[in-house]
């Protein structure tokens, strides 16, 4: 199949896929839209909401659509790396043998992972990079596609181990879910209080997904837009010649390269799913807020005048 031929068959699966997912989860669409663009740029996300407003669920639904196994590990600080990535016991014929963890599925759901200590968080880390993981010596690979979705609580801090920001990098997308409009609360409240039973078909499976993230890598960019991405995130960095006084002013640390890189991957895929066959800057710009938001560090001064890290991103516009 040509590539061209491939597009387009993205876009009916992509539209097929959404279909799908609205059935169980109503609104929350630039939510769905970032996991499913990350899944198909081969990335990992952060979800940040405040409790019930169906994160789990969401990835649940998202993980039948895609045809894939799917894992939720609750994060608490008692947590051990073995928790995860599994562990080596004496069996029977006095040997060890390995006994995989949650760890070896294709969606992960990392609940609450600032609750556990820095020592677990850079088990599930290490995996995320490396698609890898390493017990006693032994290197294990992991399942293709795989795919990590952590959430985040904002609201109780007590007790947890925030993501310094290194590791924080590691996720293509940050996404940010908010409260459901007033008619998509009704929605939800009627769906979720009768005896209903919506299922979600499988549109795709797990090479067909492997063969989109390749599409994706595919597809060729122009350099002016490459251009315009590398320098919006050097807009980021408040000691670079092209940082704005907004930038200087509220920001303290900016974006790595690794931001350039999924700023393309994410713009490719975006172009995709809509139907183009090569990314533009309105495909950078569409993905930019959820690459950049939490590879920028405010200081003091944004916190005191309540500036987000959204009218930041926007003034880099």
């Amino acid at each position: 199949m040509s590539d061209v031929a491939a597009v387009k068959k993205l876009v009916n699966q992509y539209k097929t896929l959404k279909e799908e997912i609205a059935k169980i989860i109503i609104g929350q669409e630039e939510a769905v839209d970032h996991v499913l663009l990350s899944i198909f740029s081969g990335g990992h996300s952060f979800l940040v909401g405040v409790p019930g407003l169906a994160k789990t669920l969401l990835v649940n639904t998202v993980a039948q659509g895609l045809g894939l196994q799917f894992k939720r590990i609750q994060f608490t600080p008692d947590l051990m790396p073995s928790d995860i990535i599994g562990s080596e016991i004496l069996g029977e014929d006095r040997k060890f043998q390995f006994v995989k963890g949650p760890i070896f599925s294709n969606i992960i759901l990392a609940d609450e992972i600032n609750r556990t200590p820095p020592k677990t968080q850079a088990a599930l880390l290490e995996a995320m990079q490396e698609k890898t993981v390493t017990v006693a010596g032994h290197s294990y690979t992991l399942d293709k596609p795989f795919f990590v979705l952590a959430t985040q609580n904002p609201i109780e801090q007590e007790g947890t181990y925030p993501l310094p920001e290194a590791q924080l990098d590691r996720f293509m997308f940050s996404i940010f879910l908010d409260y459901p409009s007033f008619n998509e609360e009704i929605a939800i409240v009627k769906a979720t209080t009768s005896n209903i039973n919506n299922s979600v078909n499988a549109i795709l499976n797990a090479q067909e997904i492997l063969d989109i993230q390749q599409l994706i890598r595919r597809i060729p960019v122009a350099d002016n837009v490459v251009e315009y991405a590398v320098n919006l995130v050097a807009k980021t960095r408040p000691k670079s010649e092209k940082a704005s006084e907004m930038v200087k002013r509220y920001i303290d640390w900016g974006a790595g390269p690794r931001a350039s890189q999924n700023l393309i991957l994410g713009a490719k895929a975006h172009a995709a799913v809509n139907g183009k066959y090569s990314p533009d800057i309105e495909d950078v710009q569409a993905v930019a807020k959820g690459i950049l938001r939490h590879r920028i560090v405010k200081n003091y001064k944004a916190d005191a005048e309540g500036i987000t890290e959204e009218n930041i991103i926007e003034d880099l516009f």
